[in-house]
């Protein structure tokens, strides 16, 4: 297979109808009983429920917000706010104003909430929490997608995310531009540094051995291989690797390495990528650029629930 064929294989994006709604169901419920419940605590709290709102009464009025964008972003996570609000009970509706994936400037209304006054401010505090988490993250990979300008390299996001929230924040990073890696262990195999170093096939006819082996394993998926030195490169050539991952390779030897793979594999460069350095790097040749930093970079954007 030719690079730009594996290329075109690797390079997707999540999209919501991807995601499984009793997955992000669950996270939801977990949020809720943190919210209300204290999930979490060894010890459970006196009372449970939101006592604030139990106080003032009448949380059975009709009630209507709009979500505002307080600062500029690109909004991601609108789809859950269904799901969030069907958690808190019934009545609760979202009609939104724009799409995920949008940018949106200062002052942009994301959206109209409906529903009895108890059920939106109890569900506020979450729904706020989800949108501008992933907000945060589709918002910085567009800064990242956009330094690397009219490009044919594409980005690349990596595991490097929240323990249970993966497929949400790749799904943002798909909103922001970007395209995802292999979502998991499962659905490519990923020859690292330290499984080279544990099978002692870090060079020469062991390393092509190994290439083999995992490929006659699986023959089904792409096989990746990650290289520190070029020497490193032609064995891996000749096992038939599919994708190369360059691992903080200075910009000379980069050149250097896409020369030597050419169209015979894909090529994936990885850490020490910044915003600095991505004009830089977008003119190597290069098919994928990848970096955790859209995810664990990322800074939560400013979002408001304003009462109508």
């Amino acid at each position: 297979m030719s690079a730009p064929l594996i290329a075109d294989r690797i390079a997707f994006r999540l999209s919501w109808e991807d995601l499984d709604p009793s997955a992000i169901s669950s996270l939801v419920r977990m949020a809720r009983a943190e919210d209300l419940a204290g999930f979490g605590l060894a010890r459970q709290p006196a009372q449970s429920g939101d006592v604030t709102s139990k106080a003032l009464g009448k949380g059975d009025q009709p009630a209507s917000a709009r979500l505002m964008a307080r600062e500029d972003l690109v909004v991601s996570g609108l789809p859950l706010i269904p799901l969030i609000l069907s958690a808190y009970g019934e009545g609760g509706q979202f009609k939104a104003a724009v799409e995920d994936g949008q940018h949106c400037p200062t002052g942009t209304s994301l959206g109209t909430l409906k529903g009895p006054s108890g059920l939106l401010l109890q569900a506020e505090r979450v729904l706020l929490n989800f949108l501008q988490k992933l907000s945060g993250v589709a918002s910085m990979t567009h800064r990242y997608v956009d330094a690397l300008g009219d490009s044919p390299t594409r980005l690349l996001d990596t595991r490097k995310t929240t323990p249970g929230f993966r497929v949400l924040e790749k799904y943002a990073v798909a909103c922001g531009g970007g395209f995802n890696h292999r979502i998991g262990l499962f659905d490519r195999v990923m020859l690292k540094d330290n499984h080279l170093a544990a099978e002692g096939a870090q060079h020469g006819p062991a390393l092509a051995d190994l290439v083999r082996n995992t490929r006659g394993k699986w023959p089904e998926l792409l096989v990746e291989l990650e290289v520190d030195a070029l020497e490193q490169i032609p064995p891996g050539l000749g096992a038939g690797v599919d994708v190369f991952l360059l691992d903080n390779f200075q910009v000379d030897d980069l050149r250097k390495a896409v020369g030597l793979i050419g169209q015979k594999a894909a090529t994936e460069a990885s850490g020490g990528i910044t915003l600095d350095n991505l004009p830089t790097l977008a003119n190597i040749g290069l098919d994928f650029i990848s970096t955790g930093a859209t995810v664990h970079q990322s800074t939560w954007k400013d979002i408001g629930l304003d009462w109508n």
